[in-house]
């Protein structure tokens, strides 16, 4: 396996990567609309730079404070998304959340509690909007893997993972 590592000589760059994804995206979507959930981190934002190269306005990203943000990150972030040049909706849904949690101890419960919050939130945001094609979602393969065991039991729930609804209209 090392010697196979050694020997390996990537034939691409990070900036090809980004080019040809883009291009990628452009080509499927054309004009067709599309909605992310924002959560203010990594994966929903590179998704959400990706999708803005491809499509600028057509993308509309949804961020939820949930109140469980971190002291002036619902607003410090959205300025970094406002200069980034992404069209993000802020959804304020603190006390939402707040009273779904109220006396709620156990953490996987919270996070089933908070993941079924942020789709309620999502869809009744998203049905605000008219013409979304597409629902663009930012993951890694750790929140996949961590999810469940082969076998299928729940590890740890990811508000990102496994959690939608068939059918979001």
């Amino acid at each position: 396996m090392e010697e196979a590592l050694r020997d390996t000589n990537p034939d691409w760059t990070v900036k090809e990567f980004i080019d040809q994804t883009v291009q990628q995206i452009k080509k499927d979507l054309k004009d067709d609309k599309v909605i992310l959930a924002l959560s203010g981190g990594v994966d929903s934002s590179v998704t959400a730079m990706l999708l803005n190269q491809a499509i600028g306005a057509n993308l509309i990203c949804i961020f939820v404070d949930h109140g469980l943000l971190r002291k002036n990150e619902f607003s410090d972030v959205q300025e970094m998304y406002k200069e980034l040049d992404l069209n993000v909706v802020g959804v304020d849904a603190k006390d939402y959340f707040y009273e779904k949690l109220a006396g709620v101890t156990d953490p996987e419960q919270k996070r089933k509690i908070i993941g079924s919050g942020f789709i309620d939130i999502f869809q009744k945001e998203a049905n605000k909007i008219k013409g979304i094609k597409w629902l663009a979602q930012g993951t890694i393969w750790p929140d996949v893997a961590e999810s469940k065991t082969a076998d299928g039991k729940v590890i740890k729930s990811h508000h990102n993972v496994g959690g939608l609804p068939a059918k979001m209209g």
